[in-house]
């Protein structure tokens, strides 16, 4: 028990500001196979825990139903902490890029007059980091995520003459494009042997 409780306290100091949490459509079948009554103490009590309440519980049955969405609940956490971490390293980046363009970091030089001119044309443009085959996989289970990475990474992630700036519009365009085709082509085959 003193294991779960230290996990605890880790999960409340780093979800300190979390304000949601996710449940996800395959867990219905758990809430569908419950009585009613159990399906609302169940959620109740992972509503408990996401709010740091601690809940304990002596009835097995949310026990057993509710461990398999506390970890998924703490790998969503863990996610969530990694974004959040790689989000504040790239405030930090644009924060030094516009630091070492010349504009002052403190406010006592700060420029106070009142012209349009925008500041901000010195600031470097967001750096593009390449996903791994694990991130498309979690991000997009539908894409062929080898062939895609293969591709892309085959072209030095450009895209014509351009650097990529967004993999995931470009995962969604290629999902968009090599998904209907492939049904396109079924349907006609079909028709052809007919």
């Amino acid at each position: 028990m003193e294991a779960d409780h230290s996990i605890l306290v880790w999960a409340f100091f780093m979800a300190k500001d979390k304000k949601s949490f996710l449940l996800y459509a395959d867990q219905q079948s758990v809430f569908k196979q419950l009585p009613d009554e159990i399906a609302g103490q169940l959620i109740k009590h992972i509503f408990s825990y996401v709010n740091d309440e601690n809940p304990i519980t002596d009835n097995l049955i949310i026990n057993i139903a509710f461990e398999p969405i506390k970890l998924q609940l703490k790998r969503d956490l863990q996610k969530y902490e990694s974004i959040r971490e790689r989000n504040s390293a790239n405030a930090r980046m644009r924060w030094d890029a516009v630091a070492s363009s010349g504009i002052p970091k403190d406010t006592k030089n700060a420029d106070n007059d009142t012209d349009n001119v925008n500041d901000n044309d010195n600031v470097k443009s967001k750096v593009f980091k390449a996903p791994t085959l694990e991130e498309l996989k979690t991000e997009f289970p539908n894409l062929d995520a080898q062939r895609f990475h293969d591709f892309y990474s085959s072209k030095g992630w450009m895209i014509g003459k351009n650097k990529m700036k967004d993999w995931k519009a470009a995962a969604r365009n290629w999902l968009s494009r090599n998904e209907v085709p492939l049904k396109s082509q079924t349907f006609k085959k079909a028709t052809l042997d007919d």
